[in-house]
């Protein structure tokens, strides 16, 4: 959302007309719905894990509320995680700088899902970008991770990020690399906790947080491109320590 891109998402292009997006729709329809019945690999122990009614609401008020929660991703066993300090809003049908502004098409399906999914795209063809649907189910929106704190596997996501420890996670791109996130996590229900997900760390008093405009979305409406729907931990919230 943040960035155009012409080729972007190649290894998702499978689906190719609306009876397709159709059928893609009604898979995340079937997993709604199965969210009601018991799901043998959920971590029963893991009570801090974000559930989807957490992300079932205003997509501004998730994020705002998502800066200071935990993301995290796990490889082979090994926990990778990261305090959330920046994300950005992205609205439906009356936000010119969303994906779901057009309406829905094979490539932002699933904004138009469940919330608490996965919305993962590129852009320019290399950096991936990591969205999690908010709102009602058919009622488009999303939230964009711009910046994580890294805190548990910081030698692995140096390593993910070609051996540099600077900035290892302080831009989308940047993130998606240090934790491993691509294409094949596109459409994943966050909520699980399997592989990729959301844990309560702290909650940030609103003195805390810094409201602004979006970035690198010049393609949109003068009105949209300076709405204050990007949220940051200020400087001062960024310092205190992390227990």
């Amino acid at each position: 959302m943040a960035l155009k891109s012409t080729k972007e998402d190649s290894q998702w292009e499978k689906v190719t007309n609306a009876r397709n997006v159709e059928k893609f729709t009604g898979e995340l329809t079937e997993r709604a719905a199965a969210r009601k019945k018991p799901l043998r690999k959920k971590r029963k122990s893991n009570l801090s894990l974000l559930n989807h009614a957490f992300f079932n609401r205003n997509t501004l008020t998730v994020a705002r509320d998502l800066l200071g929660k935990r993301l995290v991703r796990c490889i082979r066993g090994q926990r990778l995680s990261g305090m959330v300090l920046e994300t950005e809003a992205y609205l439906g049908a009356d936000d010119s700088a969303s994906h779901a502004f057009r309406g829905q098409t094979p490539r932002n399906a699933v904004m138009f899902g469940p919330a608490g999914m996965a919305y993962v795209y590129l852009v320019y063809g290399m950096h991936h970008m990591l969205n999690v649907t908010t709102e009602a189910h058919r009622t488009p929106g999303a939230v964009l991770l711009r910046a994580v704190e890294p805190l548990e596997g910081i030698d692995r996501m140096t390593e993910l990020r070609g051996g540099s420890g600077r900035g290892l996670a302080d831009g989308p791109g940047k993130l998606c690399q240090a934790l491993a996130v691509d294409l094949s996590l596109r459409g994943m229900d966050l909520t699980l906790g399997e592989r990729l997900w959301f844990e309560t760390l702290r909650d940030m008093p609103a003195n805390d947080i810094v409201r602004g405009p979006r970035v690198g979305i010049a393609y949109a409406s003068e009105k949209d491109r300076q709405a204050p729907w990007r949220f940051r931990l200020s400087t001062a919230a960024m310092e205190q320590p992390i227990r």
